[in-house]
């Protein structure tokens, strides 16, 4: 039976460059703001409301969860849908985009713990 043909995607070689001209360092340091990283992760278990968000994360200010959630918003890593229920409100989920993302998160929390990111026995 044949192989599927492998698909290669080339990264960049390293450069001089400043950090703002970097993707990477961007992402990192984005996801390196406090709360984002874990507005995600609260997010991975479903759609949340703000004040279910707002609970999740105690001591984060009802401006700096909706300055980050903005954020999220703007980078397509969550959506935001208006409910048309009673009561009106809104509910934040994660895009594919965000999904995607999340997966990565999990490989990096694994990779933390010293496990080198190998799935558990």
């Amino acid at each position: 039976m044949a192989q599927p043909a492998e698909i290669r995607i080339e990264v960049e070689r390293p450069t001089p460059r400043r950090p703002h001209d970097c993707p990477v360092e961007d992402w990192l340091a984005f996801l390196g703001h406090r709360w984002n990283a874990l507005i995600l992760w609260h997010l991975n278990g479903g759609a949340k409301r703000y004040g279910e968000l707002a609970a999740l994360l105690p001591g984060i200010t009802p401006k700096v969860l909706a300055e980050r959630l903005s954020g999220l918003e703007r980078r397509d890593l969550i959506r935001r849908s208006e409910l048309a229920i009673f009561p009106r409100g809104v509910v934040y989920a994660l895009s594919q985009r965000g999904e995607k993302l999340v997966a990565i998160l999990d490989q990096v929390e694994l990779w933390s713990r010293g496990d080198g990111g190998k799935p558990q026995a």
